[in-house]
């Protein structure tokens, strides 16, 4: 095995294909009610994973997101960080009307939806939120912001299909957007046999195909 050596404290580099693929995994919120934090991200319907003290002053609290491969950690002394000074947090939903209602129904406070003016991402605050979702609900486009009781911030943002090299796979994180893809696929599928003319007997493979790359962002097969 081979390696560069460098000058002062950096550290050796490992081969290319030796690099670990990191994910994110977990995002600690500083808090400073941890039994009031729980109480607000339970009733946002969040899965409690842990919750355990080794004394008075050392508590880990963790929940997740529904179908979501990272965490928030929240607690006592575990961050230095000023309770509610992390902003503008970021959920991804595939529908950001009903995502906004499930979040009032669970205790949210949350905005209306807004698009960004400048029309790529949002701005700091509330500068530069125009009124309602992006033009027909552009991937990336659409906002709403809310924050938890210490004033941590949150955004949701409306994605269906994502640019391409962002994902190298399909995933589904519940029944209702799964069924949403099979929807759309069925239509394109029917637009594909009206084309060719004939039943297609290998559509569920064409559904597959089409559904796979509607999220990687691929070019969708016609």
């Amino acid at each position: 095995m081979s390696s560069v050596e460098t000058s002062g404290d950096s550290a050796t580099e490992a081969p290319r294909d030796e690099v670990a693929d990191p994910k994110l995994e977990v995002v600690v919120l500083p808090v400073s009610d941890v039994d009031r934090a729980k109480s607000f991200y339970q009733g946002l319907g969040w899965r409690l994973d842990a919750d355990f003290a080794t004394g008075p002053d050392f508590r880990v609290v963790q929940l997740t997101p529904p179908g979501s491969p990272a965490s928030i950690i929240f607690g006592t002394g575990i961050t230095s960080a000023a309770p509610g000074s992390i902003d503008a947090l970021q959920l991804t939903v595939s529908d950001i009307d009903a995502a906004r209602g499930q979040l009032i129904a669970g205790g949210a406070d949350v905005s209306e939806v807004f698009h960004d003016a400048g029309g790529v991402f949002h701005h700091a605050d509330d500068e530069a939120r125009l009124s309602g979702a992006a033009e027909g609900h552009a991937d990336y486009g659409s906002f709403a912001s809310f924050s938890d009781p210490d004033g941590n911030g949150w955004m949701l943002q409306e994605i269906n299909t994502r640019l391409p090299g962002r994902v190298t796979g399909a995933r589904f994180d519940s029944p209702a957007e799964l069924a949403q893809a099979l929807d759309r696929a069925k239509d394109a599928h029917t637009e594909h046999e009206q084309r060719t003319g004939e039943a297609d007997a290998d559509w569920p493979a064409w559904y597959a195909e089409y559904m796979v790359k509607e999220q990687t962002g691929e070019e969708l097969p016609t």
